[in-house]
C-alpha cells in the first residue's frame, strides 16, 4: 500500500500486451502485427507522449489569412506538439496497415493499432481515419495514384507543397454544408468539367463546405453537384506549380473537444479537382469510404473507454479508504467491475466489424460488416460518454482538473457519435440494410444462436430481434440496442472468461441492472475487475 496515499500517474505499463483484449486478437487473427502493437502499446502511457497529448490541445491550431506583405496564405499553424504525435501516429502506419501489409488479419491488426492510438489522442485520430478511408477509394482509380502512394506511405511530412514532392501525404474530408448538414443530396456546391467529363477528369469547384476537417492536408475528397448529380472529387490543396488551388479558409472551428485538429470554415473558388467514380455516384463512393470511419469511430470508442477505465482502476488500486484500496471496498468495486464489462463488450464488438473486412470475398462476412457497422458505430459511440463520466466519478476531484487526461477524454467522447453519421444516422442505415437486404440479419444471428442455446437470456433476446426485423420502422433504435447486446453477449462468451460474459448477460440483457453504473449483483466483481487490469 503506498504510504502517503497519493496516487502516482500511470507510466511504464505496455498498453497492448497487458490488455487482453487487444493482445487476444492480434494473436489470434494477426500474429505477425504482434510486435508493430507492442511497440506502440509501449508509447500510450509514455510520459513524452502523455504531455504532447495534452500540448496539443492547450495551445490550439491558429488561422493565417495573410502573410505579412498581404499574400493570401491560408495557413494553419500547429504546435510542435500536434506534429509530434502525427508523426508517431502516421509513423506506426495506424492509418494504413490494413492496405500495406498484404497478410491475414490485417485489418484486425489496423484496428488494434487504432484503438491504442484513441487511447493517447482523439484529435490527430481524426487525420489518421479520414487517411484509413481514403486509401481504397484512391487506389481504385488510375489517376488518383500519386495521391494513393502518399496517403499510403508510413510517415509524416507536413510540408506545404504539391503532393508530388512529399514523402508521404495527409487527406481531409470536405462533404457537409450549412443548409443541408448531413443531407448531402441538399449541397449547393457545383463542380464542371474543364474539359471532357468523366472519371479521373479535371473539373472546377465553386461553392463552400461547413464542416472542413483537417484543412491543411494534402488533398481533399469533397462532394458537389455535376450536371449527372451529386459527386466525388478529389481536391488537391495545391496546383502542380505550387500555388494555391482555390481553396479559402474563412475560420477555424471553436469545438468542445478534438481542439488539437484544426476543422473548418472553407470556400472553393474555381478550385481544379479530380472526379472520382462516375457522375451522380458522389454518394455511394463516399458511403463505401463511411463503413471504414465508422467502423473506426467505433473502435477508436471503445479505445477511450480503455483509456478512461485504466486510468480508473490505476487510481483505485493505488488509493486507499478505510483500510483497503479503493477498487477492494464494496461501494466502489461494482461499479469499476461495470465499466470493465462495457470495455469488454465494447471492445469485442468493434473488433467483431473489422474482423469481417479481413474476408472481402466472404459473402456471409460481407453481410456482417454491413449490418454491424452501424451498430457497432451507433452502440459504442453512445456509449462512451457515460463511461467517461463514471470514471471521473470514481476517481473524484484529481479527474477534474485539466492536468488529468480524463478532461481530454470526457470532451472527446460525445464527437464519436457525432462525426460520421450521428446516432439516428446510424440506426436509419440499419433499418436500409434490413429493408434492401433481408439476408444480412441472417449471418449475425447465426453467430448468436450458439450461445442463445446455453443462455436463456439470450434465447429471448434473440427471439426479440427476429420478431423486431419485420416490426414497423418506429422500432430501429430498440432494435439497433438489442442486436448491440446480444452480439455482444455471443463474442464475450466465445471470447472473454466464464465470470465477465456471465456477468455481461445477466446485468445487460436481464432484469436487476440500473441505467446507471454499480449496480451489479451476484457477480465476482474483483475477478472481473482483475481480468480488466494492465498491472
Amino acid at each position: 500500500m503506498n504510504p502517503d496515499n497519493l496516487v502516482p500517474d500511470l507510466n511504464g505499463v505496455n498498453a497492448f500486451t497487458r490488455d487482453k483484449i487487444a493482445a487476444g486478437t492480434v494473436e489470434r487473427h494477426a500474429p505477425w502485427a504482434w510486435e508493430r502493437a507492442a511497440e506502440l502499446g509501449a508509447r500510450v502511457w509514455d510520459p513524452g507522449v502523455l504531455k504532447a497529448a495534452r500540448d496539443a490541445q492547450r495551445f490550439t491550431p491558429e488561422l493565417r489569412t495573410l502573410d505579412r506583405l498581404g499574400h493570401e496564405v491560408y495557413d494553419v499553424e500547429f504546435h510542435p506538439a500536434y506534429h509530434e504525435l502525427m508523426s508517431l501516429g502516421f509513423g506506426s502506419g495506424v492509418h494504413s496497415l490494413a492496405w500495406t501489409a498484404d497478410r491475414p488479419g490485417a485489418h484486425s491488426a489496423r484496428a488494434v493499432l487504432s484503438y491504442l492510438w484513441n487511447q493517447i489522442d482523439g484529435s490527430t485520430a481524426c487525420p489518421i481515419g479520414m487517411a484509413y478511408a481514403s486509401i481504397p477509394v484512391l487506389r481504385g482509380q488510375p489517376e488518383l495514384a500519386p495521391f494513393a502512394a502518399a496517403i499510403s506511405a508510413e510517415g509524416y511530412d507536413p510540408s506545404d507543397v504539391p503532393v508530388d514532392r512529399k514523402s508521404s501525404g495527409t487527406i481531409g474530408y470536405f462533404m457537409t454544408e450549412k443548409q443541408g448538414g448531413s443531407d448531402l443530396r441538399a449541397n449547393v456546391t457545383a463542380a464542371r468539367p474543364l474539359g471532357n467529363p468523366g472519371p479521373g477528369e479535371t473539373y472546377l469547384v465553386n461553392g463552400h463546405k461547413w464542416f472542413a476537417s483537417v484543412p491543411m492536408s494534402d488533398a481533399y475528397l469533397t462532394v458537389a453537384q455535376t450536371s449527372g448529380g451529386v459527386s466525388c472529387l478529389l481536391v488537391p490543396r495545391r496546383r502542380p506549380d505550387g500555388s494555391l488551388n482555390g481553396v479559402k479558409i474563412n475560420r477555424l472551428k471553436d469545438k468542445l473537444g478534438n481542439r488539437a485538429n484544426a476543422s473548418s470554415e472553407i470556400e472553393y473558388h474555381d478550385s481544379q479537382a479530380f472526379l472520382v467514380g462516375e457522375e451522380g455516384r458522389g454518394i455511394r463512393t463516399i458511403l463505401s469510404s463511411a463503413e471504414y470511419t465508422r467502423l473506426d469511430f467505433a473502435v477508436g470508442s471503445a479505445g477511450l473507454m480503455r483509456a478512461a477505465l485504466s486510468q480508473a482502476l490505476h487510481h483505485n488500486d493505488h488509493r486507499a479508504a478505510f483500510g483497503a484500496p479503493l477498487a477492494r471496498l464494496p461501494i466502489q468495486a461494482p461499479v469499476l467491475a461495470d465499466l470493465a464489462l462495457e470495455w469488454a463488450g465494447a471492445a469485442h464488438l468493434g473488433f467483431r466489424v473489422a474482423r469481417a473486412e479481413d474476408s472481402p470475398g466472404d459473402v456471409a462476412e460481407k453481410l456482417v460488416s454491413r449490418l454491424l457497422t452501424p451498430v457497432a458505430k451507433f452502440w459504442n459511440c453512445r456509449r462512451v460518454s457515460s463511461v467517461v463520466e463514471e470514471v471521473i466519478q470514481s476517481i473524484g476531484g484529481n479527474a477534474y482538473i485539466e492536468e488529468h487526461p480524463c478532461p481530454r477524454y470526457y470532451r472527446e467522447a460525445p464527437l464519436n457519435a457525432i462525426w460520421e453519421g450521428t446516432s439516428n444516422m446510424m440506426v436509419m442505415d440499419v433499418g436500409r440494410v434490413l429493408t434492401r437486404e433481408p439476408k444480412a440479419i441472417e449471418p449475425v444471428l447465426e453467430e448468436i444462436r450458439p450461445v442463445a442455446a446455453e443462455h436463456p437470456l439470450v434465447a429471448s433476446v434473440l427471439d426479440e430481434i427476429e420478431d423486431l426485423v419485420t416490426a414497423p420502422e418506429d422500432t430501429t433504435r430498440y432494435l439497433v440496442t438489442r442486436l448491440a447486446l446480444a452480439v455482444q453477449a455471443a463474442l464475450l462468451v466465445q471470447n472473454a472468461p466464464t465470470v465477465v460474459a456471465e456477468a455481461f448477460i445477466g446485468s445487460r440483457l436481464g432484469t436487476g441492472w440500473g441505467p446507471g453504473y454499480g449496480t451489479l449483483r451476484g457477480v465476482d466483481f474483483q475477478e472481473i475487475i482483475e481480468f480488466a487490469r494492465l498491472g
